[in-house]
């Protein structure tokens, strides 16, 4: 599909077909293939190239199939410019909505680590989680939370390790 932006134009594609992602099932997603990376990246030099000129907040775009001109939020745009580039660097990707619950074992892949590990951390408060029978369910964001303030205190320690072997002379700056 293509699509026109104040006269830039860029190709749009999601590869959905038989392959639909649905919001609450992301086990499914695969890596883009090089036909879809390659459409990607030059899909994405032109739309980042068109989004340095737009000025409005909901530019007016034209599918060029269907001669049909449509009002896009400029924060969806810029959406879909990180889509374009993650997909052009073969990675998978998907839209999750920050309010979804996603299963145990799915968190567990989320965060690199085993379920059990992951239900460690949730009896012992570190990540909430609510109970649908048996099953715990976790909001994404609870997960995604977790991730972010893991990786700020990995960053710290790893800082505090070089400030100690900088003072003990094991490392030079």
């Amino acid at each position: 599909m293509k699509i026109e932006i104040n006269e830039h134009r860029f190709e749009y594609f999601v590869n959905l077909g038989a392959k639909q992602i649905h919001m609450n099932n992301i086990e499914n997603i695969e890596r883009p293939s090089k036909e879809e990376q390659k459409a990607a990246m030059k899909s994405y030099d032109a739309l980042s190239s068109a989004l340095d000129h737009i000025k409005s907040e909901y530019p007016e775009i034209e599918i060029e199939e269907t001669n049909e001109r449509i009002k896009i939020p400029l924060r969806a745009l810029r959406l879909l410019a990180k889509i374009l580039k993650e997909t052009s660097q073969g990675k998978p990707v998907s839209i999750v909505p920050v309010a979804t619950e996603i299963t145990t074992q799915a968190a567990a892949e989320i965060l690199g680590c085993s379920r059990p590990h992951l239900v460690k951390l949730l009896e012992n408060g570190e990540i909430s989680f609510t109970k649908v029978g048996k099953h715990r369910r976790i909001k994404y964001q609870d997960i995604f939370d977790y991730k972010r303030k893991m990786k700020a205190e990995q960053r710290r320690l790893l800082i505090e390790i070089m400030k100690s072997d900088e003072e003990s002379g094991l490392y030079d700056s």
